[in-house]
């Protein structure tokens, strides 16, 4: 499996791995040993493109070695591309969407039996189970830690993003279900959930009309008992509030983490929920992408810079010791200095702990993508996100700085890449420390740390005491094919 792309890529990633075990295979060490080679593809900026078409290129040669080997490619790109990638790397055997994950091991017989194999489905049928990736087989790379699908699909029309177009519109996954799946990953083991959707907080809100007729029952993943105030009314739709205290009361579930809320659905419920869950670690990202009142309106985000400073100020006014990520694009189309300026401001204002920031880069079927007019010369880009980076740098030191001589939770990740006597860990707050290795201290373990140092992306820490060992997994044979 070679993934790129977000969460939602890697999730997907782990249920095609868990299917094609279901049905016979094993890991392989290198793509050399392999007789299956799967590329889970992303499409929101360019360079996931050239990094695909650059694997697909060397992938030739190995076909040509070896033509028994099947490469298989699924994901975004792949259901905005479909016939583009068989035109270009015609020894793909199977090329899959984002629709069609719960196929890709029948996908992979079928091209074995007769031949190359190209299935795009448009859109998620609502009601399917199988259109939701945890409610599939799961190959994990960790033990510890899993994301839950809580939704598939966005409603936003954000002029940059092509997520619409390849995972269609926005469907929530019943309630139960969710609870269901988050009992049986904390019975095998697992003790932080990352709760995975296009615009989390919004969650539920396609239940309303889906379900305005339907008399309650839990078939539709409400929880019996429930009390209605009579048959056949409208019955009160799940919030992601609720969600989250129910996820958080699952027996072994020490951390609950979501991504990504959008700022204009930031509900007051949301943040009592986060204050009044201790499961739910203090950490949100909250996607700004510009500060420009006129390139947020261009961008068709619903806020101003102005109501999203006021919902991040109630955040931390409601959440103790709460770090705030962020998303940011420079040059969209049509910005100006001045636009660029009023994003400087903002995000100082905002002194964000850390920030992922691109230059715009034009996807085809986005409304951005026909702005070619007003494109930004790359020269200004360059130049502005140096600048933006020299904020954020600032901002992120003084966050981590200020945390010196804290004692924090941490969990342990592994060991450290380029450290072998270190081991790295992560807060509640979604904060990276490096510590020297010690007993106990394996991947999965919490402990305590004393914050002895900071720099700009990460902590030092020392150990102060080792607080819980790593819960054992359950092993569960894969059947056979």
């Amino acid at each position: 499996m070679r993934t790129y792309g977000c969460q939602m890529n890697e999730h997907d990633s782990e249920r095609i791995a868990g299917l094609l075990e279901a049905d016979g295979l094993v890991p392989a060490a290198s793509e050399d040993e392999a007789d299956v080679i799967v590329l889970n593809t992303c499409c929101i900026r360019e360079n996931a493109d050239n990094k695909l078409y650059g694997a697909l290129g060397h992938l030739k040669a190995l076909k040509d070695r070896r033509p028994d080997v099947q490469v298989a490619v699924g994901g975004c790109l792949a259901q905005k591309d479909r016939d583009r990638i068989q035109e270009r790397a015609g020894h793909v055997d199977v090329v899959f969407g984002t629709h069609n994950v719960h196929r890709a091991a029948e996908l992979l017989a079928e091209a074995r039996e007769h031949g190359p194999v190209m299935e795009i489905l448009e859109e998620t049928v609502r009601g399917d189970a199988e259109a939701f990736p945890s409610a599939l087989p799961a190959q994990r790379d960790v033990d510890h830690k899993a994301w839950v699908t809580i939704q598939v699909g966005c409603d936003n029309s954000c002029a940059f993003c092509i997520v619409p177009s390849v995972r269609g519109p926005e469907i929530s996954r019943p309630f139960g279900e969710m609870v269901a799946e988050v009992e049986g990953l904390a019975a095998d083991g697992v003790t932080e959930v990352t709760l995975l959707g296009q615009n989390v907080n919004s969650y539920g809100r396609d239940l309303t009309l889906r379900l305005r007729t339907i008399d309650p029952g839990p078939a539709d993943g409400f929880e019996a008992g429930t009390v209605w105030a009579s048959a056949g009314e409208r019955r009160a739709r799940p919030l992601f509030a609720d969600l989250l205290g129910a996820v958080g009361a699952v027996d072994g579930i020490r951390r609950v983490r979501f991504t990504s809320p959008h700022p204009k659905d930031l509900r007051p419920e949301t943040i009592a929920a986060m204050a009044a869950t201790p499961e739910v670690c203090e950490h949100l990202h909250l996607p700004l992408q510009s500060g420009s009142d006129r390139i947020l309106s261009a961008m068709h985000r619903g806020y101003t810079a102005e109501r999203y400073l006021e919902r991040l100020a109630a955040a931390r006014a409601g959440i103790d010791d709460l770090a705030v990520t962020t998303d940011l694009i420079v040059g969209f189309p049509g910005e100006t200095e001045d636009d660029f300026e009023h994003t400087l401001e903002v995000v100082a204002e905002a002194g964000y702990d850390s920030a992922y920031c691109f230059v715009f880069s034009p996807r085809e079927g986005t409304e951005a993508a026909t702005m070619e007019a007003d494109f930004v010369d790359h020269e200004v880009c360059v130049d502005r996100f140096e600048r933006l980076q020299r904020v954020l740098r600032r901002s992120a030191t003084l966050t981590h700085e200020v945390r010196i001589g804290r004692i924090e939770e941490v969990v342990v990740e592994g060991p450290a890449k380029r450290e072998p006597d270190q081991v790295t860990a992560r807060t509640r707050q979604n904060k990276l420390v490096h510590l020297p290795a010690a007993d106990g201290l394996r991947a999965g373990a919490y402990a305590d740390v004393r914050i002895v140092g900071a720099a700009t992306h990460y902590l030092h820490g020392e150990l102060v005491e080792v607080t819980a060992p790593p819960r054992h997994r359950r092993r569960i044979p894969v059947a056979s094919a």
